[in-house]
């Protein structure tokens, strides 16, 4: 295979130039010192920060909006993203002059890409796909027979790619197709595996994905105020515009507002209640002991400088702090290796589908290590790790068909008919 020669000159005639878009590419590290790109010493900060503004308004009310819709709504918007991710994946190794002798190669990303979330949300959504359905016997059956089969139904599709990509080889271009096969998996992976967590955590209770996807938003935004306007000392190479000043803003802002907007939410069964099936109805739920608001009297001092005596306060923003903590100290190092991501790929960002920002997956580096991170943390932490007959009930109807369910609830009663009736005889 020949060389790609991305640098030649155009006097060299066997010259072949990468043929992807240059308008965000960046230049290599140069001798200047670290702290010489600070918001504080940009010339433009003031446009710059009109135009993220701007960007943050809008993507802001839509996110809301998409909340207010429901489960399903934020669970399409989380696809929606997932798609735009990996378009801007894929085209970051991609070479036109490759893509042009290998037709329908690229079809093939895309096939891997449908087949993994087919498998995905498969695995997620199959019993919330099943309870919305029991009402139709025929939709019934038809989709308890897709989910029995599920599994063969994704090896086989993913199969079917495999023997596509190995019929697709061609000589010269062997490097490029097996590069463009391992990228495509690794995208996969940081993709689908990482936003999983993200689905799982809508499902849980709206609180468990929007509490912690509004963290990193507040520390990304306060992060870049306390920056603009304190920012002197550098952070990290990696990032040059990141500032101590900026770090610290952002992490005090973000703990703060996690014990606060914790207590916002946790009054609101729409978003403490778990869904589980994909209708877009209201919920109406117990919400459990880490809702239910507790009274804590204040030291006489403070009483003497506020009007409170006691106040009230959810267990749940206990809780709440440590998902803050997480956001603003650990959650970072997300946006880091994405800056140091696209150093070495030498562009300034993923793409540029939102002015200001970037591109999306420029939004989505610290979501997604801190949607894991809430997904871990509730199951460990939070879920009741002991049997009880709201979790046993749960894994029933989650787990079990509507005939498995019919047929436990005639065994049932049928054990405790005689359970009773030899207590009868016996008194």
């Amino acid at each position: 295979m020949q060389k790609d020669h991305s640098t030649s000159t155009p006097s060299t005639p066997t010259g072949r130039v990468r043929n992807r878009k240059r308008s965000n590419e960046v230049i290599p590290e140069d001798s200047k010192p670290n702290g010489s790109h600070l918001l504080v010493n940009d010339r433009n900060k003031y446009r710059t920060m009109w135009i993220r503004a701007h960007s943050s308004i809008w993507m802001i009310g839509g996110f809301v909006f998409i909340v207010y819709m429901g489960h399903l709504y934020i669970t399409a918007m989380v696809v929606v993203i997932q798609i735009y991710m990996a378009k801007e994946l894929f085209n970051l190794l991609r070479k036109s002059h490759e893509d042009s002798h290998l037709p329908g190669f690229r079809l093939l990303n895309w096939h891997f890409f449908f087949t993994a979330m087919l498998f995905v949300y498969g695995r997620l959504l199959s019993q919330r796909l099943v309870n919305t359905v029991t009402t139709d016997r025929f939709l019934y059956q038809l989709v308890s027979s897709l989910f029995k089969y599920h599994m063969a139904i994704c090896y086989f599709l993913y199969i079917t790619g495999f023997m596509w990509f190995i019929l697709s080889l061609k000589k010269k271009m062997y490097k490029y197709q097996f590069g463009q096969y391992a990228w495509t998996h690794m995208i996969l992976i940081v993709v689908f595996t990482q936003s999983s967590f993200t689905v799982a955590n809508i499902f849980e209770g709206i609180f468990w994905f929007l509490l912690p996807a509004t963290l990193i938003v507040i520390n990304d935004i306060a992060a870049y105020i306390f920056g603009f306007f304190f920012g002197r000392t550098p952070l990290i190479k990696l990032s040059p515009k990141k500032t101590w000043e900026g770090f610290i803003g952002a992490s005090v802002t973000t703990i703060i507002s996690a014990f606060v907007l914790a207590n916002i939410m946790g009054r609101f069964q729409w978003f403490t209640c778990p869904r589980k099936d994909l209708s877009n109805g209201w919920l109406h739920c117990d919400p459990g002991p880490l809702f239910k608001s507790e009274q804590y009297t204040l030291p006489g001092w403070v009483s003497q400088w506020f009007p409170w005596k006691e106040i009230s306060i959810l267990p749940v923003q206990w809780h709440a702090l440590c998902l803050g903590l997480f956001a603003s100290i650990i959650a970072p190092f997300g946006g880091f290796f994405a800056s140091g991501f696209k150093r070495a790929f030498k562009i300034k960002d993923f793409g540029d589908s939102i002015p200001g920002h970037g591109g999306i997956t420029d939004r989505m580096d610290c979501q997604m290590v801190m949607a894991v991170f809430a997904y871990i943390y509730h199951q460990s932490f939070v879920v009741p790790q002991s049997l009880s007959v709201e979790r046993i009930l749960d894994q029933i109807l989650m787990n079990l068909t509507f005939e498995e369910q019919h047929s436990l609830y005639v065994k049932l009663g049928e054990i405790l008919h005689e359970t009773l009736t030899g207590e009868y005889r016996s008194a």
